[in-house]
């Protein structure tokens, strides 16, 4: 059984956050610092900082705003931008170790950034993007996993230093994604292990997508659920909504009832609604779009 548990990256530090944007943009400290602040309350396991592409001034910009966050706090961050020399410049002045948010599956890709893994000691995400796009099913995620993890052995970087991110697909656009992420996930175990014998790959990935183009009620619910699906097939980590309390909770495994409830669905396990609180039936409604039991539609929770 999977424990209850997992490792939280705070995504609120943000460029398509108005304010952060705003700040990034005039190199303003004080709403970066406030945003910390306020992360660093719910105690995230690191603080993603997320740039964007940052063509124009990456190089600069990534460092300042790893030091400001280094003012605030000695959690480890995410550098999360698409501009490699951005990466690079945010690896220079980190404390501890860095994250970084991501690697694609594709040479150009992966052939100068896996050293940047190597020479300053970070993590990487393993973005299951290749030369064709998002994998299709679990079996190309395989493939993808198996390239990367390859290209980075040849470099005699570690499977500990992957993170390996399946991409979560929004439910009401691509829900059949969920279900072979899930498969895939089933499947990590034995790529890994195939790979390095007795190795143990990380994994995350970017929870709110799942509930992307979704009305604001209903997408916490949506995280929550798959976010307990995900646990159950072994996710070591999630990047979340730092101001969410559930999710909070339920990465750290305070609301048992919760996860029993979205393990029971994935079981088959059927429920009497005429015995449950609202919040309960809403769980299990839920879990059962998200897997397909139920069609999906923006009025599951009143059905």
């Amino acid at each position: 059984m999977a424990e209850k548990f997992m490792v939280t990256i705070a995504e609120n530090l943000n460029v398509i956050n108005k304010k952060i944007g705003a700040a990034f943009k005039d190199k303003d400290p004080k709403p970066i610092r406030e945003m910390v602040e306020n992360i660093m309350k719910v105690e995230p396991d690191y603080v993603d900082i997320n740039l964007g592409p940052a063509r124009k001034n990456g190089e600069e910009l990534m460092p300042w705003v790893v030091g400001l966050v280094q003012e605030v706090t000695d959690t480890p961050v995410v550098l999360d931008t698409s501009n490699i020399a951005a990466i690079e410049a945010g690896l220079k002045v980190c404390k501890k170790p860095a994250l970084i948010n991501s690697i694609m599956v594709r040479p150009e890709r992966y052939e100068p950034m896996l050293p940047l893994v190597k020479n300053y000691g970070a993590d990487y995400v393993a973005l299951m993007w290749g030369p064709n796009g998002m994998a299709r099913d679990a079996n190309e995620r395989a493939e993808l996993t198996t390239e990367l993890l390859m290209a980075a052995q040849a470099l005699d970087i570690p499977v500990e230093r992957a993170w390996i991110d399946p991409i979560i697909t929004p439910v009401n656009i691509q829900q059949d994604q969920l279900m072979e992420n899930l498969a895939f996930f089933e499947m990590v175990p034995d790529i890994v292990g195939a790979i390095q014998e007795g190795g143990k790959a990380k994994s995350t990935n970017g929870l709110s997508n799942i509930s992307n183009g979704n009305p604001e009620h209903l997408r916490p619910i949506l995280n929550q659920v798959y976010m307990c699906m995900l646990q159950r097939k072994g996710m070591y980590s999630s990047i979340i909504d730092a101001f969410d309390p559930i999710i909070n909770d339920l990465a750290k495994g305070k609301l048992p009832w919760f996860s029993d409830l979205v393990w029971g669905v994935m079981d088959g396990k059927e429920y009497d609604y005429s015995s449950m609180k609202k919040e309960e039936i809403d769980v299990v409604k839920t879990a059962k779009v998200v897997l397909g039991h139920s069609l999906f539609s923006e009025s599951w929770l009143d059905i």
